[in-house]
């Protein structure tokens, strides 16, 4: 029989968030568990630094160059192939709970999931341009603080998805669950606000004292919170902890219905995020179209379920758009519908090789001319957007590329970057231009190139004929 597959993906959650991932103070006892009895990857990383654009990225296998997905508002078209889609097309009974509404265009929804949306409406929530703000600087970082509990998304979500599971869904089936939490603003309710004391939280990495991307100083200046103090980040960090256990819970409520109608044994899970958060680091908040430091990208990727050993750590290079050929090869559905740069884990979980991936690339941002197709965002978003109008090189075009020690990052307007992650784990230190390294800067430039040249396009299975039949008349004599 066929695996069934739930694919959980929480919004802005950092890996170094996580207990599996090395975390000492927060508490995620279902994702940790979830990694105990599957595989947990050290070294994944999204392929974009921002939502919708991540998304796009791993549901299609696409880097977001390849099709240019890279902002909020050009998402995966109906015409567009998709894995969600492949596995509908392959049998499988596929469903989307809660609407992020962020990732398909018109039409692409339909054709890609039998069910989506809430059966459980959430209430009483707010989005971030709708909360009365303590004051200018605390909106400016989307602090908000204990808030009271109510049937927000993400309750809605879960609560729908425990529905469905209980109805029990034919098999096999796909349960794909995309929730807000950990994404700004920061707000937390109770048992999970008290369960961290500011005080005792861990500090953001510092401001560097060399060089840094120019958006970093500009973010800080536009937002007005360059005199943040550190009371301030540690209370941040206190609440984005609790929206964290807060979605552990929810996490382990999915599995445990999963496991109230009998499907446990035979049900894969996929546990990832779109990507990260500053949280303080560098003195900077939420994220930025070219954020290409490890907050950011590095992805808590956890497998597990049938097929999968337990109890593994890979340190390799893994990429976002790996995780969906993997479950299409765990699931046995075919992957030949669309030409695609993710590659299954499948070959390296069994052990049959050394090494998955040389490298991780990541990209984000735009050219000066794609001014006018930036966003405009409400308050508090707004600062944001109209730093990056009135300053379009801040959100220039990036790519980051990674081994298991060393970062580089090519900036189309700025100067490159380059990290030895082993000696400086917050990439706080840029090492570019140094004449000892040129011969690693070097390197890993030719790679960024290698990487564009080989993936500049998605090359279509499908054929067209040469000589097609034209339903036009001829030209008049």
């Amino acid at each position: 029989m066929r695996p069934n597959v739930v694919v959980f993906v929480p919004d802005q959650l950092r890996a170094d968030a996580v207990g599996a991932f090395g975390n000492t103070v927060v508490s995620t006892p279902h994702i940790d568990a979830l990694a105990a009895r599957g595989a947990r990857f050290d070294n994944a990383y999204a392929q974009h630094p921002v939502c919708s654009p991540s998304r796009a990225s791993f549901l299609t296998g696409w880097y977001p160059h390849v099709r240019g997905h890279r902002s909020l508002t050009y998402l995966l078209e109906a015409g567009e192939p998709n894995f969600l889609k492949t596995f509908k097309d392959n049998g499988y009974h596929v469903a989307w709970v809660g609407e992020r509404g962020d990732t398909f265009a018109p039409g692409a929804t339909e054709r890609s999931v039998h069910e989506y949306g809430f059966s459980v409406q959430p209430s009483g929530m707010k989005w971030a341009k709708d909360i009365a703000y303590r004051d200018e600087t605390a909106a400016r970082l989307f602090l908000v603080g204990k808030v009271d509990s109510s049937l927000d998304f993400d309750e809605a979500a879960v609560q729908t998805a425990e529905r469905w599971l209980a109805a029990r869904p034919p098999q096999p089936w796909v349960l794909f669950v995309p929730l807000l939490a950990p994404h700004v603003p920061f707000r937390s309710q109770e048992p999970w606000h008290s369960l961290y004391d500011p005080a005792a939280m861990p500090d953001p990495a510092p401001i560097p004292s060399s060089s840094e991307p120019a958006f970093h100083q500009a973010i800080r200046e536009a937002y007005g919170i360059q005199d943040v103090t550190a009371e301030t980040w540690r209370e941040i960090t206190a609440i984005y902890y609790a929206m964290v256990s807060r979605m552990d819970h929810h996490l382990g409520r999915v599995l445990a219905a999963v496991d109230a109608i009998g499907a446990a044994d035979d049900t894969v899970t996929a546990f990832f995020a779109d990507h990260g958060e500053y949280l303080g680091d560098y003195g900077l908040v939420e994220k930025w179209p070219t954020s290409m430091t490890g907050n950011i990208l590095r992805n808590p990727l956890i497998l597990a379920g049938p097929g999968i050993p337990e109890g593994g750590v890979d340190g390799g290079m893994v990429e976002l758009i790996d995780v969906f050929p993997t479950l299409l090869e765990l699931a046995g559905v075919p992957d030949d519908t669309h030409r695609h740069y993710g590659r299954s884990l499948v070959p390296r979980l069994r052990g049959e090789v050394d090494e998955h991936r040389a490298f991780a690339f990541s990209e984000g941002g735009f050219t000066i001319e794609e001014e006018p197709q930036y966003e405009h965002a409400p308050f508090p978003y707004d600062a944001k957007t109209d730093l990056q109008h009135a300053r379009p090189s801040l959100v220039g075009k990036a790519v980051a590329v990674r081994d298991r020690r060393w970062t580089y990052v090519h900036r189309l307007y700025d100067p490159p970057e380059l990290y030895d992650r082993e000696a400086d784990p917050s990439e706080l230190v840029n090492l570019a231009g140094r004449p000892e390294l040129a011969d690693t800067e070097r390197r890993f430039r030719d790679e960024v190139l290698r990487w564009l040249l080989a993936t500049t396009d998605a090359f279509p299975y499908t054929r067209d004929p040469r000589r097609p039949d034209v339903a036009l008349p001829h030209p008049s004599p």
